[in-house]
């Protein structure tokens, strides 16, 4: 059903760019951008509803309400896992301990720029886009500890290239899943789009790389060790993807099974890791206040055994709230008309080849989950070289913004204050190149799919 003409889909989409230029400007009012679109979310769905009700349809509101929230739920438990685990590869000490060994190498600034980039480029295409953002985002921030102008340039190089690693791999994003789960591209045929998207990370690089000066961080007096248990805690990570991706491809097992999976080996483990700690951990003993009162039962001790609830704790809940929002936002956006005729117009009047194209510009705005459902909902004929443009463009437009990509987006968390909106929107013409280079690169190389 449509409604796009009717007062609840106009008033609808007023709501939903209201809230996405509460988040744009989210730095200057200080606003969490999960707020804004939380509301709208559930605005557009109470307006959804009665757009419906005017129709007797109101059984239908909710089927794609729980459709919605099913596809948001398995995309929360998989980033609760991810982002736990590296939360406790935190507090286990790997990224300073790797900081301190990359420090003793001697490595500039820029070094450690290509480095994050091309391990972002080739570990995105086994675990996903936003775990592997989160990792090398980590490295960037210790590394680059106090120089905000060499975290900013870090981050947007590692999002480009985490969403550039990830187009060409079947499980390497969630758009290329959904394209190779419908059938209409084949397992091989993804790696057709190796050198596209290495192209789509490296223009931008080159580019932003000169920016970057050749000084080296400074160095710590003393090296950095890894708590016990931390290098197990890497195994299981890598394990827990391994598995993940090996259960999806035989079994066709959602991925959030085996990351929440995983998530409880870890927490099985660190019950036996925080059994050890407390059998040697001592409280320290603390200065007596007024009355005999300890200081240690007012504040929380700064060291303690290992809790992996401390880990789960310090999720980025603002980072899933958001995501929560959006998909809902435009899910409800979906329900009302206004996704099927997007893409009714691209197809049917500016043709295959433009249409793919714009479709990556705008998952640069709106999120390329729904982008991409709504093109295989349509399924519009094509030729497996259209459907591979497709998959690219959507893959990696959503680097043009760092609000484009779930990447960007956590990153935009995890650095906050230094890698923001703005910061990244300088570099718009750098990355946008990029994408231009990329397309053009995949329409030359790749011809022959475009007559299959």
């Amino acid at each position: 059903m449509s409604f796009t003409d009717h007062w609840t889909g106009y008033l609808a989409l007023a709501v939903f760019l209201a809230a996405y230029v509460l988040v744009i400007v989210e730095e200057n009012i200080d606003l969490r951008k999960s707020k804004p679109v939380m509301v709208a979310a559930g605005v557009i769905w109470i307006l959804t509803a009665i757009a419906y009700a005017s129709q007797h349809q109101t059984h239908a509101v909710a089927e794609l309400l729980r459709h919605n929230l099913l596809e948001y739920a398995e995309l929360l438990l998989f980033l609760l896992s991810a982002m736990t685990f590296v939360n406790t590869m935190v507090e286990r000490n790997i990224f300073t301990a790797l900081q301190s060994s990359l420090v003793s190498f001697g490595l500039s600034l820029r070094a450690v720029f290509w480095l994050t980039g091309t391990l972002a480029f080739f570990i995105s295409p086994v675990a996903d886009n936003l775990t592997t953002a989160l990792v090398m985002g980590a490295v960037v921030m210790a590394m680059g500890a106090g120089n905000r102008r060499f975290i900013s340039a870090a981050c947007i190089n590692v999002v480009v290239a985490a969403n550039a690693g990830g187009a060409f791999s079947p499980f390497g994003d969630i758009t290329t899943l959904m394209v190779w789960q419908k059938g209409v591209v084949q397992f091989g045929d993804f790696f057709a789009l190796f050198i596209p998207s290495l192209i789509n990370w490296l223009v931008p690089a080159v580019l932003i790389s000169i920016a970057i000066p050749h000084e080296k961080p400074s160095a710590k007096t003393a090296r950095v060790q890894v708590k016990h248990g931390g290098i197990v805690v890497v195994m299981l990570f890598l394990l827990t993807i391994a598995g993940t991706v090996l259960m999806h491809h035989v079994l066709e097992i959602p991925p959030f099974l085996g990351m929440m999976t995983g998530l409880g080996v870890l927490k099985s483990y660190g019950y036996f890791l925080r059994r050890k700690e407390l059998a040697t951990w001592t409280e320290t003993s603390a200065l007596d206040g007024e009355n005999g009162v300890s200081r240690r039962e007012l504040f929380k001790p700064a060291v303690k055994p290992f809790d992996v609830f401390i880990s789960m704790k310090r999720v980025e809940w603002d980072t899933l709230m958001f995501f929560y929002g959006i998909m809902l936002c435009v899910g409800g956006l979906g329900a009302l008309g206004y996704l099927a005729t997007l893409s009714d117009f691209f197809y049917k009047d500016l043709g295959a080849t433009t249409a793919n194209i714009l479709v990556g510009i705008l998952s640069a705005v709106i999120d390329n989950i729904p982008v991409m459902f709504a093109v295989l909902s349509m399924n519009p004929d094509m030729s497996v070289g259209q459907w591979l443009l497709v998959t690219l463009t959507a893959g990696v437009g959503g680097s043009l913004l760092s609000i484009g990509s779930a990447a960007g987006v956590a990153l935009m968390g995890q650095a906050r204050g230094i890698y923001t909106f703005s910061s990244h929107l300088k570099w718009i013409w750098a990355i946008a190149l990029g994408y231009a280079a990329s397309i053009a690169v995949h329409l030359i190389m790749n011809s022959a799919l475009f007559s299959r």
